[in-house]
C-alpha cells in the first residue's frame, strides 16, 4: 500500500501543477455540469410557469444567473426565442449581467428569422458592441419598415455605412414608403440626408417621395419645384406624387396648377384615378366651391368613375354646411344603395346638419342607426348630440347623453363641457352650470372663453354684471382672453344698471384691443348718458366711435334729444359738436 502511495506521491512532488490543473479541471466540470442542470430546469420554468421572474431568483438562491455560460446553455436549449429574450430581459434589470457577443448575435438572428423586428432591435440597441452581418441588419431594416417602425430604422442605415455597406435601392424605397405612409415628414428628410451620406443617388421613386413630403409639410411650392425638375429631365413621378400635388394646389384654390398637373398626368398616359380627383373635390369643397365640387363629381360618376366614401362624405359635408340638407340625404341614400357602407365622419356630418336645422329627431335616428351598423360612439359625435340638443332646449336629454359617455368608454373633451354650460347657462340653470365647470378644472381641462362666457351672458342679463366682472377679471388672470361678445355683454348689464361710468370705461378697453363694438350697442349706451344727463361722457364715447367708422344720424330723435340737452346747457359745445356731425357726414 506504501509502495502504491509513494508511486502517485511521487509524480506529484516533481510536478506540483498537475495537481492544481486536474483540481481546476475537476471544480470547471463540476460548474458546467451544475450550469447545465440549471439551464434545463430555468427552460423548462420560463415555458411553462406564467410569471416566472417573481419567484426564480428563490428556486435557486445560490446560483450566480449572470454568469454568460448560464444564458448560453439556455439558447441551446429553448426552440422559440421569445422565451430566451424575456430571460434576457430579466437577466439585463441587472447591472452584473454581461452577454458576450456570440449569445447577442444567436438570439438576435433567431429573433430576426422569426420576424419580431422590434425585438431583434432591442438586443441591438442592448448591446452595441454587437456587430451582425450587414445583409441581416438590411433584413432588419426592411422588417421594421414593414411593421410600421420606420422611425428605428434611420441609425441602422448609418451603421450599415460605417461598416461600408450600402444597402440596396429597394431597401431605401422601402423606408421613404412607409415614413410617407404615416406621415413623418421628419424621417423622410432624415432618410434623404442620410442617403446622400451614402452617396446613393436618388431615383424617380425617392424624388416622388419627397414631392409627397414637401405637400404633407405645407410647402406645395417646394414640391412643385422638384416635380419640374425631375419632369425637365424627361422622367415623371408616380401617380401617388401627382395625386399630392393636385390635392395640395387645390387646397391652395390654385386651380390653374391643378389643371396643368391633370393634363401633364394624361400626357405621360398616368390616368387621373378616383384619389386624384378626390383631392380637386375636396379642396374645392373646403374653398367654398362646392357647385364646382358637385358638378366635378357628377361628371366623374357619368364617365364611370365609382366615388369612394370618402368623396361621398366631402360632398355631403359641403352640401350641409350650405344647409342643402334634402340634398345631402339623397346622396347619402344613393351612396348606401351603391353599397357604400357610410363611416362615422359621414354619420357625424348628417347628425350635426339635422341638429343646426333643429330636426333633432332625425339627428336622434341617425344616431341609432350608427349603433345598429356597428360604430362605437366617439367624443366628437356626442359633442354634436349635446351640443344640438341643447341648441333645441332639450337639456334634459342632453344631460342625459353627458351621463351615458363614461358608461360607453368614451372621453368628455372641453367641447362636451362647454356644450353643455351653455345650455345649461341659457336655462337659467347657473348653479349646475358651475358644478360642471368645477368638475372640468377637477379632470384637469384648462378652460376657454366659451367655459367663461355662458355664465357673463346670463349674469348680465339678470342684474349681476359685477359678478360677471369678477368672473371676467378672474378669466383675464388665468391668461384667458375674453372674446368680443363677452365684453359686448359687459358694456349691456352695465348700461341696463345705469353703471354707465364704467360702461364707457370697458367701451374705452375694448376699442383699444382694435375690438369694434356693435352700433346699436354703442347708441344705447349714448342715449342712457344722455337720459342721465352725462352729456360729457356722451361726447367722450362719441369722440371714441367716430374714428372706427360710427356715425351719429342727425335726424334721429337721439340725436336731436343731445343737441337739445347741450344747448340747454352750453351753446358754445352746441355748435362745436354741429360742425363735428356735418365735417364727418
Amino acid at each position: 500500500m506504501a509502495k502504491y502511495v509513494s508511486y502517485i506521491v511521487s509524480p506529484l512532488r516533481q510536478n506540483p501543477n498537475l495537481y492544481f490543473r486536474y483540481t481546476t479541471m475537476s471544480i470547471e466540470s463540476q460548474q458546467q455540469e451544475l450550469i447545465t442542470k440549471v439551464a434545463e430546469q430555468v427552460s423548462n420554468i420560463i415555458r411553462t410557469k406564467p410569471r416566472w421572474e417573481n419567484t426564480l431568483q428563490s428556486h435557486f438562491p445560490s446560483f450566480n444567473f449572470f454568469d454568460p455560460r448560464f444564458f448560453n446553455e439556455v439558447l441551446k436549449l429553448q426552440i422559440h426565442p421569445f422565451f430566451s429574450l424575456r430571460l434576457f430581459n430579466w437577466l439585463a434589470l441587472n447591472s452584473e449581467f454581461s452577454p458576450d457577443p456570440i449569445s447577442c448575435n444567436y438570439l438576435f438572428n433567431a429573433l430576426l428569422k422569426s420576424t419580431s423586428s422590434v425585438a431583434a432591435k432591442s438586443i441591438l440597441d442592448y448591446s452595441p458592441q454587437l456587430n451582425p452581418d450587414p445583409k441581416c441588419l438590411e433584413s432588419l431594416i426592411c422588417c421594421l419598415c414593414r411593421d410600421g417602425f420606420v422611425n428605428e430604422t434611420v441609425d441602422l442605415f448609418a451603421k450599415l455605412r460605417s461598416l461600408g455597406f450600402s444597402p440596396s435601392i429597394e431597401t431605401w424605397h422601402c423606408a421613404f414608403l412607409v415614413a410617407i405612409k404615416i406621415k413623418r415628414t421628419d424621417i423622410v428628410w432624415g432618410l434623404y440626408s442620410e442617403m446622400m451620406n451614402c452617396g446613393v443617388s436618388p431615383d424617380v421613386k425617392i424624388a416622388g417621395y419627397l414631392i409627397q413630403a414637401c405637400c404633407i409639410d405645407k410647402n406645395v411650392e417646394r414640391g412643385y419645384e422638384l416635380f419640374r425638375q425631375i419632369w425637365d429631365g424627361g422622367v415623371a413621378p408616380d401617380r401617388f406624387a401627382f395625386t399630392r400635388l393636385i390635392s395640395g394646389f387645390s387646397l391652395e384654390g390654385r386651380y390653374d396648377k391643378v389643371s396643368e398637373l391633370l393634363h401633364l398626368m394624361i400626357e405621360r398616359n398616368c390616368m387621373p384615378d378616383v384619389y386624384t380627383y378626390q383631392g380637386v373635390v375636396y379642396g374645392l369643397c373646403k374653398n367654398k366651391r362646392v357647385e364646382e365640387g358637385l358638378r366635378i363629381f357628377n361628371e366623374l360618376k357619368a364617365r364611370g368613375y365609382a366615388p369612394n366614401t370618402v368623396m361621398y362624405t366631402t360632398i355631403i359635408h359641403g352640401l350641409c354646411r350650405m344647409k342643402r340638407i334634402n340634398e345631402a340625404r339623397m346622396l347619402w341614400l344613393e351612396m348606401k344603395e351603391k353599397g357604400l357602407i357610410p363611416n362615422e365622419y359621414t354619420y357625424n356630418v348628417l347628425i350635426h346638419a339635422y341638429c343646426r336645422i333643429y330636426e333633432v329627431e332625425e339627428a336622434l335616428k341617425l344616431k341609432n342607426e350608427m349603433c345598429d351598423q356597428g360604430f362605437k360612439l366617439n367624443t366628437m359625435l356626442y359633442n354634436t348630440l349635446i351640443a344640438g340638443l341643447c341648441k333645441n332646449n332639450r337639456t334634459k336629454e342632453a344631460c342625459e347623453s353627458f351621463e351615458q359617455m363614461p358608461r360607453d368608454n368614451v372621453a368628455r373633451d372641453l367641447a362636451t363641457y362647454n356644450s353643455l354650460i351653455l345650455g345649461l347657462c341659457r336655462e337659467g340653470e347657473l348653479s349646475r352650470g358651475q358644478v360642471l365647470f368645477e368638475e372640468l378644472l377637477a379632470v384637469g381641462l384648462h378652460p376657454s372663453n366659451q367655459s367663461y362666457s355662458p355664465f357673463i351672458e346670463q349674469l348680465c342679463r339678470i342684474g349681476k354684471t359685477h359678478q360677471a366682472l369678477e368672473l371676467l377679471t378672474d378669466m383675464m388672470n388665468k391668461g384667458v382672453e375674453p372674446s368680443q361678445y363677452d365684453l359686448e355683454c359687459i358694456i349691456d348689464g352695465l348700461c341696463r344698471e345705469r353703471l354707465l361710468t364704467e360702461a364707457v370705461h370697458w367701451l374705452s378697453e375694448m376699442l383699444d384691443s382694435k375690438r369694434i363694438p356693435r352700433w346699436s350697442l354703442c347708441m344705447m349706451l349714448i342715449e342712457s348718458l344722455v337720459q342721465e344727463d352725462e352729456l360729457d361722457a356722451a361726447l367722450v364715447v362719441l369722440d371714441l366711435i367716430v374714428p372706427v367708422g360710427f356715425r351719429l344720424e342727425l335726424k334721429t330723435s337721439l340725436c336731436w334729444s343731445l343737441v337739445i340737452k347741450l344747448c340747454s346747457s352750453n351753446s358754445n359745445r352746441v355748435e362745436m359738436l354741429l360742425q363735428d356731425i356735418i365735417s364727418n357726414g
